[in-house]
Parts: C-alpha cells; structure tokens; sequence
C-alpha cells in the first residue's frame, strides 16, 4: 500500500523527540501583517523599537563588500570584542545564530533519551523544544502561585525538588521571559550552589542588560567558580539587531570545547558579526535604550494598572498583562486597530497578553486603541 505521505506519516518516522513536539509559535504573521497595515503597533516580539546604533548599522553597510565571501568561522574579532566586555578568555565563548540555537544545542550535546530535563513552568518556550527534540524527560517545576510576591516567577525551591539521579541538564532565564520576572542576587546566588556539580545549568540572561532592579545580578560572576554553569545572552534585544540573529554562551572552556563539536559551519554570518562588534563598542546607545526602556516601562505599567489591569513585575522589554476571560478578543480587536500583543495560550496563560515596551507614540496608540475595547 502507497503510504499518505502526510504530516503524520513524516512524523511516525521522526525520532521519539521530534515525533512529539509541536512546532515554536510566533503569534501573530507580524511579516505579514506589516504589508497589509500602513501604521502597524508591533508590541507582541520584544524588540527594541529604538533600533541598533548607527555604527552597528554603518559596519553592516561596510562588510556588504565582502557578501560573496565566507563569514570569518571562528568569530575570533567578535570573541575578542565580547572577552573584552566580560573579563572571560576567548576560548570560553561560544557564539551562536541567536542564543535560540545554542539554547537547542545543550539539550542536543548533553540530554538525550534516558535523561531529564529541568526547567520551570512559564518558562522560556525554548526550553521545552530542546529537551523534546533531544529525546530527553522534560520535567517541569510549578511556577510560584499569582499571589506570591514574585506572582508566577521561579520557585527556587521547586525546581530543585525537580532534579533528579537522571537530570543531566537544567534550563532558567532571569530575566524570565514571558513572565518579565526575575530572581534576586541572593536566590540566584543560593540556586546556583545548590545545583549538583554533575548538572549543567544554562541561565538565560536574554535580557539581562535591561534589568536595573537593585538586587538583579547576572550570573555571569559565577561561572569562573562553577564549571557546570553555562549563561546566554543575546544581541535581539537591548542591541536592537534581531534581525542579524546573533547570540552567545559564556562557560567552562572545556564545556566550549565540546559544543563547538556540533556548531554549524559559519553559523553567525559577516553582517551578524560587524554589526554585533560595533555595537558592543557603542556604550552611550545601549544606556540611551535603557533609560527610555525604563521609562516606558513604569509608565506603561502605571497607566495600565490605572485601568484595572493586573501587571507583573517586570525587569524586561515587555509586561504581563492580566485581562481575563475577554483577553483573546481584546487581542483580535487591538489586531483590528493595528496594534500587535503576544497572545499567551502557548505557554498556558491564555488569560494574559505579552506586551513589549514600545516608544512613547507607541504606547500611546496601544492604551488609545485599548480604551476603545476594554471597559
């Protein structure tokens, strides 16, 4: 009998991992959108809507005369500009196509079949991908409950209940997205120690540089002290260059060793690594776009708070709005009036939308357009 040839044949043929996954969900066809919507409000991607530097942006036009060549496969000028930032060595830095890919790849490198997987319950939507596609146990700590001080954030305590003889890898992000919330110095501190050395802990600090809380501290000070502690951080967000797809992980250099084992052949391209040098040399633009980001943030918050709307802490680019039972047809009504949410279901918050901090116009039009439709 000639097999159907459908999804679900390609799928019984997949590995046990593949064969159970869905695929990510990006909300909303935004690209698409974008060419039917002359004033579109996109607040639903959590991009920085100040855009890069201008020497980010003069260093991409510069390297288009090298289009026909290969990126340089080691990103050692990139390397070097980031060893510089952070006070790590070179070998220690692993560079990615955003900190999506290599967020994949711990799980690929150091998961599999047999193994479990640790993360927490709202938790970055990646996590769950990586662990599922390498075969691996996902097991899933509850977040802490809404009316907690940090209302669905990590609960330290049960993540570690999470980890058994069998977790070979830990995942948190803190900042954590789509939460916004974040663990405090001494808990990550307290959490990092408490691990087993036999684990690997990968934090994810994707938007680590737009957190300004007093107790936020990255975790990038613990990984000379702990060899299984992996941190990721990315240049989507407070640089402004999503577009460029470029992330890295700071490590252990054996642990670098092992991962640059299964990097793709030039997986950060020239633009990628021009643009993300340059603006690592440009600090006056990165602060500019956290004081507006501050800004907008308290603001945003304030002025949804003032029409009744529950919002998260937050130490990101984007808020947690609580609009209940009616948030999937406010959604479809801002969608309507050109203003783009994240809607939450995926990640089983179906009553909350996602909302990335814009500019001031736009945040404007997005509390204009939400008068209209919420009551």
């Amino acid at each position: 009998m000639t097999p159907a040839y459908d999804e679900a044949w390609y799928s019984s043929r997949a590995a046990d991992g593949i064969g159970r996954l869905a695929a990510y969900d990006p909300g909303h066809d935004v690209a698409g959108m974008r060419e039917r919507t002359q004033w579109l409000v996109e607040l639903g991607s959590n991009e920085n809507p100040y855009g890069p530097s201008p020497v980010a942006r003069a260093a991409v036009l510069d390297a288009l005369h090298l289009m026909h060549r290969y990126p340089d496969p080691r990103g050692a000028r990139l390397k070097a500009a980031l060893s510089n930032r952070h006070g790590v060595e070179p070998e220690r830095i692993l560079l990615g196509n955003g900190s999506h890919e290599l967020l994949m790849q711990f799980a690929q490198v150091f998961a599999g079949p047999g193994a479990d997987v640790v993360y927490s319950q709202y938790g970055f939507a990646v996590f769950a991908l990586a662990a599922g596609a390498s075969g691996a146990t996902c097991r899933v700590a509850a977040a802490l409950a809404p009316d907690a001080t940090m209302p669905l954030g990590h609960d330290v305590e049960a993540l570690l209940r999470a980890i058994t003889p069998s977790t070979r890898l830990v995942y948190i992000a803190n900042p954590n997205n789509p939460t916004g919330t974040w663990l405090d110095r001494d808990s990550l501190a307290r959490f990092v120690d408490a691990v087993p050395a036999d684990v690997i802990l990968v934090v994810d600090e994707a938007y680590g540089e737009l957190a300004d809380a007093h107790n936020y501290a990255s975790a990038l000070t613990l990984t000379k002290s702990r060899p299984n502690l992996v941190v990721t951080r990315t240049f989507s967000k407070a640089y402004a260059l999503a577009g460029v797809r470029c992330g890295y992980a700071i490590a252990a250099e054996g642990l670098v060793a092992v991962m640059e084992r299964v990097r793709e052949s030039f997986n950060v391209n020239a633009f990628a690594l021009a643009a993300c040098e340059a603006a690592l040399a440009d600090e006056a633009h990165l602060a500019w776009c956290r004081e507006r980001n501050a800004e907008q943030r308290s603001a945003l918050t304030t002025a949804l708070r003032q029409r009744g709307i529950a919002v998260l802490p937050s130490q990101t680019n984007f808020v947690l709005a609580h609009f209940g039972e009616r948030t999937g047809a406010i959604e479809a009504a801002l969608v309507e009036r050109g203003v783009v949410l994240r809607p939450m279901a995926g990640y089983g918050l179906p009553d909350y939308s996602r909302i990335t901090i814009g500019t001031a116009d736009e945040n404007r039009r997005l509390l204009a357009a939400l008068d209209e439709v919420f009551p």
